[in-house]
């Protein structure tokens, strides 16, 4: 499962989506966020699962590939589902003991769990199209806009993007650990969910240590190439707005308007 996570990973071809500037896409990675939060029915739904599926299909990416990052995240979806499920209030429709389904309860748990996957498949499509270098750069002069920020958008740059990439680099290493550990005789699939949070301890350990590890030969390594942060810092290859980003962004503003009008609907 932890191999399913796709998010901070990079898919590479020669698509429209890959060549447009990171700048267009952090913009519309966030205007999607804010537009699955005005989503209150299945026709807002409908219009954010249409754009996904016209960005991948565009972007040459294979669909099974892109939900691969939903099935790492099944376990968080249901705990959110049966929280909203069994704990919302309103008219009873089914109940056993103390647990209970009310008709309000059921409408939230759905659009919850289709707010978390199109959440994942939205944000994995903008790791999935940029590089990490460009989306560093994309994040810096995104940030430079941002008052009190302006002054260290470098740093904060390139610290998002780090950990941002080691995300499925430690989900690998937890999974190498894993099966490490078993072959070893370590049980981490049965007792309960305290005895199971024990078991843990003997990955978490080797896990941080590795991170520290990871982090100590990425400062050697940037130091050895003389990297040097901050401000008038240069760049071979300075980014510009192409005609193919206006485009992009007024098939944004389009998405944005079109989900706020199901609203109404």
């Amino acid at each position: 499962m932890l191999k399913d996570v796709t998010i901070g990973q990079y898919y590479p071809t020669n698509s429209i989506i890959h060549r447009l500037d990171p700048r267009t896409k952090i913009h519309f990675t966030l205007l999607y966020i804010v537009a699955l939060f005005v989503v209150d029915n299945l026709y807002g739904y409908g219009v954010a699962l249409g754009m996904l599926l016209a960005i991948t299909l565009v972007s040459k990416i294979p669909v099974g590939y892109v939900l691969r990052g939903v099935k790492g995240l099944v376990f968080i979806i249901m705990i959110t589902v049966a929280i909203n499920l069994f704990m919302t209030p309103g008219t009873v429709k089914w109940q056993f003991w103390i647990f209970k389904i009310t008709e309000e309860g059921f409408r939230v748990a759905t659009f919850m769990a289709l707010r978390l996957i199109f959440l994942v498949t939205g944000t994995s499509l903008m790791t999935l199209t940029t590089s990490p270098i460009a989306l560093t750069d994309g994040i810096e002069y995104s940030l430079r806009g941002v008052p009190f920020v302006r002054k260290y958008a470098h740093e904060l740059a390139m610290m998002m993007t780090i950990a941002l990439r080691f995300i499925p680099t430690l989900m690998e290493e937890t999974d190498r650990i894993m099966k490490a550990q078993k072959a070893r005789g370590a049980d981490l699939d049965s007792g309960n969910l305290l005895q199971r949070a024990k078991n843990l301890i003997p990955i978490l350990v080797p896990l941080f240590v590795s991170a520290f590890r990871r982090a100590d030969e990425l400062a050697i390594a940037m130091e050895a190439r003389c990297y040097r942060g901050g401000e008038n810092r240069t760049r071979m290859h300075e980014l510009k707005f192409h005609g193919r980003d206006m485009y992009a962004y007024v098939a944004t503003f389009v998405m944005v308007f079109a989900v706020f009008m199901t609203r109404f609907i």
